[in-house]
């Protein structure tokens, strides 16, 4: 009698609303996994008997997180001996008293599977928000071409041999960019991620290397910790097809839809798909507003919030000319009008020259096609007015 009587007082209490809801995973930090070609490996090693140290800077904190890596791009496995991850301080170096090993089903090694990727066990950390954090992956045997993401922006450390968090970590190369690692998550009653589909503005081309300045940093900074804010931008890539890595419609459920403890979804994508076109502009339109409904149509089924962005400008870029710009107008007019998005975020009002509509402020870009930091912190400070609701 007394266990049922204990279970009505929990029933009761739950519908109230004065039990708390179940921990769950939210996503702190995320990349979109990429096949790794020639030029995108290191150039001395394919990571074979080498220990790799990369930094990431994490949105969310808890204290409780667990690793996401993958192998999905590969056709062979990798061989992972051992990953650890601490608080990151300058260059490779690291806080060795943070330091912890991940786990995989209790073991300290892993073998991932072609085109497989898998989590860590749930582990006890004092994640900080905000913080940049080190992880350091010991490989065994690797494939031929990695699974990577091209644009980390941060700089990643090869060591050969094993690495041990209480010994130097001796580096033989440095290069740009992330290998096997795609997302950590954090436990959180509460908290929620908002995920971002986009290209290289979003991947942070024209941003510092190692400053954490791309308009998602910005966006993460202002809402200081209170959402995830995962970056699944890519270099190159287009919306529909062509361009490079796998386009984002057909990323979409992997990489956005996902991830852990999603609530909204940004859709920044299209201007490669109009500056790689050579005809048949008017399809080109049509084709990208079909994919941002069946996109956003996706995100609501999964009852998610969907954001869209307009287009940014891209004037005396290399991929100016006034059929590209007809359709940018095009495109970005159907997504101020729209109802099949939630919101709109006009990137395209706030950097572009008032008194040259198709051109990039000259103070926000380099190249008149991507934004520079001073760039970047007005997207990321625009983006937050509608994103902390």
């Amino acid at each position: 009698m007394k266990k049922i009587a204990l279970m009505l007082f929990a029933c009761a209490l739950f519908a109230t609303g004065k039990v708390s809801a179940q921990p769950r995973w939210v996503g702190t930090w995320a990349t979109a996994p990429e096949y790794t070609g020639d030029g995108d490996m290191p150039r001395t090693t394919n990571l074979t008997d080498c220990s790799l140290r990369q930094i990431v800077r994490v949105s969310l904190g808890g204290d409780k997180l667990r690793m996401q890596l993958s192998n999905e791009f590969s056709d062979e496995p990798v061989e992972i001996k051992a990953v650890y991850i601490a608080d990151a301080l300058d260059s490779c170096d690291i806080q060795t008293k943070t330091a912890r090993y991940l786990t995989f089903g209790g073991k300290k090694n892993v073998t991932i599977a072609a085109k497989q990727a898998l989590f860590s066990d749930e582990m006890a950390y004092n994640l900080r928000p905000l913080q940049r954090l080190s992880v350091t992956v010991v490989y065994g045997k690797t494939p031929k071409h990695a699974t990577s993401h091209r644009g980390s922006r941060t700089t990643s450390y090869i060591m050969n041999g094993v690495s041990k968090p209480n010994k130097p970590f001796v580096t033989t190369e440095r290069l740009d960019h992330w290998y096997n690692i795609a997302a950590i998550d954090i436990q959180s009653e509460t908290k929620q991620a908002i995920a971002i589909l986009g290209n290289s503005i979003t991947d942070g081309r024209g941003s510092t290397t190692n400053a954490q300045n791309r308009w998602p940093d910005f966006l993460a900074t202002a809402l200081g910790g209170t959402k995830g804010v995962l970056n699944l931008g890519i270099g190159g890539n287009c919306i529909v097809r062509g361009g490079l890595s796998q386009p984002g419609r057909e990323r979409f459920d992997r990489d956005i839809l996902g991830q852990r403890g999603v609530s909204t979804v940004v859709i920044f994508e299209g201007v490669n798909d109009i500056g790689g076109s050579k005809k048949n502009y008017e399809e080109v339109a049509e084709v990208l507003i079909h994919t941002y409904k069946e996109l956003a149509a996706k995100a609501h089924k999964a009852g998610l919030k969907v954001y869209g962005a307009t287009i940014t400008p891209f004037g005396k870029s290399f991929y100016w000319d006034y059929y590209h710009e007809a359709v940018r107008m095009t495109v970005n007019e159907w997504i101020r009008k729209t109802d099949a998005f939630d919101a709109v975020i006009d990137f395209d009002l706030i950097v572009r020259d008032p008194e040259n509509p198709s051109q990039l402020l000259e103070e926000f870009s380099d190249d008149w096609l991507h934004l520079n930091p001073n760039g970047y912190a007005k997207m990321g400070e625009y983006a937050t007015s509608f994103l902390k609701k």
